[in-house]
């Protein structure tokens, strides 16, 4: 088990992260004047694209391969968005102090995409360059 787990520490340690700082309460950060409307969206995107892309090299180290195949990707996909909904369930019903958003879960939802789409142009560029 922990030798399966070993390549996805950085996609676990970044999830963590995640589950941290979409928990702490926030007070009225969000309306300071710092930040802009839809700024918490644009963190939501931005945290899950990372981790998708943390998470999808995980995979390729994990099956020793230079790219993420369809089915993986697609797998891996569910496993983020389902990750987004139980932070937004969780925040929801327990950490009542933030209020679960299906706007939150969307914008997770594109960032695992996006991360997922750039893992995959990426490898195929890679793979395919002319020499």
């Amino acid at each position: 088990m922990i030798q399966k787990i070993k390549y996805y520490r950085p996609a676990i340690l970044w999830a963590l992260f995640i589950l941290v700082i979409c928990n702490l309460p926030l007070g009225g950060i969000d309306k300071s004047p710092r930040f802009f409307p839809g700024f918490d969206k644009l963190v939501h995107c931005g945290l899950f694209a990372v981790l998708a892309v943390l998470y999808s090299l995980g995979s390729i180290m994990r099956w020793n391969t230079r790219t993420v195949r369809i089915e993986i990707a697609v797998k891996n996909t569910i496993v983020l968005i389902s990750y987004g909904a139980l932070i937004e369930w969780l925040q929801t019903y327990v950490f009542t102090w933030r209020s679960g958003d299906w706007n939150d879960l969307f914008a997770d939802t594109i960032g695992a995409c996006l991360g997922m789409f750039s893992v995959l142009v990426t490898a195929y560029a890679l793979n395919h360059e002319k020499k």
